[in-house]
């Protein structure tokens, strides 16, 4: 399956977190970052990760060009809700193909780690159907 993984400065040593506890599971699959999450999830839980330009430049943007395309399977955006941010109307964007095009998306650590469990137990194999 393909994954997109992108999340907030404030919250990239959490998606590191993450990789690194379901580490197992992830390297099972396909893992597209935006550009400085990436080189964290590269670097800090040592898996192989496809980087697209950073989400300020660009990003997201990428990210949902491939969702629109049904070419990702999961998409897990760590957000900070706290801070606003100039290129929200990209993430309403990613949020709203997401929706049309029937793929998980989570944006909280709990979310997240129920959908990478659901992974491990082929509830998602379904998305491989479409």
């Amino acid at each position: 399956m393909n994954i997109a993984l992108i999340a907030h400065d404030k919250k990239k040593e959490l998606i590191v977190d993450l990789c690194i506890a379901y580490k197992a599971i992830l390297q099972q699959h396909n893992l597209y970052a935006t550009g400085t999450t990436g080189s964290f999830i590269s670097e800090g839980a040592g898996l192989p990760v496809y980087c697209f330009s950073p989400g300020p430049l660009g990003g997201a943007q990428q990210v949902a060009a491939r969702v629109s395309l049904n070419e990702m399977d999961l998409v897990i955006f760590l957000r900070d809700p706290v801070t606003a941010r100039e290129y929200e109307p990209d993430i309403n964007s990613l949020l709203r193909l997401c929706d049309m095009n029937n793929i998980p998306f989570a944006t909280n650590i709990a979310t997240a780690e129920m959908l990478i469990k659901s992974l491990e137990r082929g509830d998602l194999s379904w998305r491989e159907l479409i």
